[in-house]
């Protein structure tokens, strides 16, 4: 009698539980309503090692998923860049210290610790969804139905523990699969797609270990250029730091795989030539190295993010590039941020599938444009130094350089998203310094009901709304009536607000918060129509604080008409997707319209 392979069915079949694909699934189960399958070849999280730094906005990003906190308790916090270059003697000596953030970044700190704990935070979140990791689990073949299925992707999975053939083999039937399996892709390999780019012959080891020293920016993110080479110095949790150091010896590279060869590499060579590096300073391990690797730099982006629509890959399997800027682990997680709101809004029905194109338009330019910043920022930490004997080397001048006009783009606050169906930038003047594109930065505002201090980024949740702020300016007695006639005007069956959220309802759909200009000492918040007003605390005030050292000046900052309405919708992943006048009313109708379902018509997908 044959095997009967058992089959099952759902929405998402996620392939890799690393840090991209636990985002998506964590993002995905808190959505809610979507039957969702992950699976890992590995029988366990990392334990040690592996990505280590995330930067502010993935903070941000943690944060509107309620998970930012235990990441700021568990980690090591690195304020302060402490930068080493070679004296006349050609010792090692501070030369410049600097802010690792500036002011106009929500949390302007980076957070170092291994990607174990990073997978942790995630998968307890994730456990308290209902949902859990299917280990260890691997695909072994993957292919589209014809039959107008509405699970088009067949799946079929090996269960590597199964004790017998029945139990080792599994078929799904998915929606959509998305394949964050990693820098050697299964999914990526399997459709042939290509990784556009070269590699370097930039040779590097990594230790993670406790450490004796008398260097004193152990504790802070330190690049240390020597006429010995190059490391840099990440302080990590408990006490511990990770070193990358470059080997300038190339007998450790292999040239018949171009890769570093470990049989002629170990930690202890790797501790050995960050020694000579950190002269006259000294480094003792004073533990086992807890972690170590060898690597060569490889910059390459997938020639395509998907498959028919309805097979995406993200994270490590679409772009690779070197750990310099700390941007590994941060841009892949986004990856996932950006794709996991459109395939929850196509499942529920809200949102046309061709909504689904803009991942790979938007995350792919931004890999693109990380792989041509990386270039120039390994080419920075992998040459010589400047010194009276190299003329030609790379001075710090020019490294200063290079850090503070990408300041944004390493934290990834400066990512901007270019024109396309949700990020229309016609009213782009209404609020001239708030770059539609972008992520909406943090401004302090007051609670109009009880004067309590409140950054705008936390009326921005990831919870797949749209959310609609709405900048009344002066609302007075002569601007009240426009206000409500406004009010009634969006309350029409036509209008966007009501034109798509199932039932009518718009908080599921929309998230509305009102913001006027005024002061909290003469200014009642029960003014605002009640439309704009589904709860006391969704009315803010640009005004200071009772301390008078919190808040105000936001219209002033994003260039907003205080004597104008202004709508700035803000993408259910943070980022502004349009701005525009309340004269423009048919054009918010038509930026909402290209991309959603009206309810008479929705059909999940």
């Amino acid at each position: 009698m044959p095997i009967q392979t058992p089959e099952n069915v759902v929405d998402v079949l996620v392939i890799g539980a690393g840090p991209a694909g636990l985002m998506c699934s964590n993002a995905l189960a808190a959505a809610g309503g979507i039957k969702l399958r992950v699976i890992d070849q590995r029988a366990s999280k990392v334990a040690l090692g592996q990505a280590d730094g995330i930067q502010p906005r993935t903070i941000e990003v943690l944060q509107s998923y309620g998970l930012a906190e235990r990441l700021l308790r568990e980690g090591n916090q690195i304020h302060m860049l402490a930068f080493y270059n070679p004296n006349p003697k050609g010792e090692i000596e501070a030369t410049h210290f600097s802010r690792l953030w500036l002011d106009r970044i929500n949390c302007p700190l980076s957070v170092t610790l291994h990607q174990g704990i990073v997978e942790s935070i995630f998968i307890d979140s994730m456990s308290l969804l209902d949902l859990r990791i299917d280990r260890p689990v691997k695909p072994c073949a993957i292919e589209f139905v014809h039959d107008q299925s509405p699970y088009p992707v067949k799946v079929t999975l090996e269960h590597l523990d199964g004790a017998t053939d029945e139990e080792k083999t599994e078929v799904i039937y998915a929606k959509y699969v998305i394949g964050a399996d990693g820098a050697h892709s299964w999914v990526r390999k399997y459709f042939g797609i290509a990784m556009d780019g070269d590699q370097t012959n930039s040779a590097w080891g990594v230790v993670d270990m406790k450490l004796d020293t008398d260097f004193p920016d152990i504790r802070n993110s330190t690049p240390i250029h020597s006429t010995n080479g190059l490391c840099v110095v990440i302080p990590r949790e408990n006490d511990k730091v990770r070193l990358y150091v470059q080997l300038l010896d190339q007998g450790v590279v292999d040239a018949g795989t171009g890769r570093v060869d470990n049989t002629r590499m170990s930690p202890e060579r790797i501790i050995e030539t960050a020694k000579k590096i950190f002269h006259p300073f000294y480094i003792r391990p004073l533990t086992d190295v807890e972690w170590w690797t060898t690597y060569i730099i490889g910059q390459r982006v997938a020639s395509t993010y998907s498959v028919g629509d309805r097979i995406f890959i993200a994270g490590d399997a679409c772009h690779t590039h070197s750990p310099k800027a700390g941007q590994g682990m941060n841009a892949s997680m986004n990856d996932t941020h950006n794709l996991a709101w459109k395939i929850a809004q196509v499942l529920r029905g809200w949102a046309h599938p061709s909504i689904l194109r803009t991942y790979e338009s938007e995350r792919r330019k931004y890999a693109q444009d990380l792989i041509d910043f990386d270039k120039q920022f390994a080419a920075l930490f992998s040459g010589k130094p400047k010194t009276s004997e190299n003329d030609d080397g790379v001075s710090h001048e020019q490294f200063m350089k290079v850090f503070r006009t990408s300041g944004d783009f390493i934290s990834g606050v400066g990512v901007h998203y270019e024109p396309s169906e949700i990020v229309n930038i016609k009213h782009q003047q209404c609020a001239r310094n708030l770059v539609i594109g972008q992520r909406m930065p943090p401004q302090i505002f007051v609670r109009a009901a009880d004067a309590r201090p409140v950054d705008i980024q936390d009326f921005l949740p990831a919870d797949i709304r749209w959310k609609i702020l709405v900048f009344f300016g002066i609302l007075d007695e002569s601007s009240l009536p426009s206000a409500k006639l406004l009010a009634k005007e969006l309350n029409k069956p036509t209008s966007f607000l009501r034109k798509y959220p199932v039932d009518g309802h718009i908080s599921r759909m929309f998230d509305i918060v009102a913001i006027v200009a005024g002061h909290k000492s003469n200014f009642n918040y029960l003014n605002v129509p009640d439309f704009f007003r589904s709860h006391w605390s969704k009315v803010l005030l640009d005004d200071t604080d009772v301390t008078k050292t919190k808040g105000g000046g936001a219209y002033e900052r994003f260039g907003i008409d205080a004597k104008e309405v202004t709508f700035v919708v803000v993408r259910p992943d943070g980022y502004v997707g349009m701005i525009a006048p309340s004269s423009a009313l048919c054009d918010l109708r038509e930026y909402f319209a290209s991309l959603l379902i009206p309810r008479a018509l929705d059909a999940k997908l």
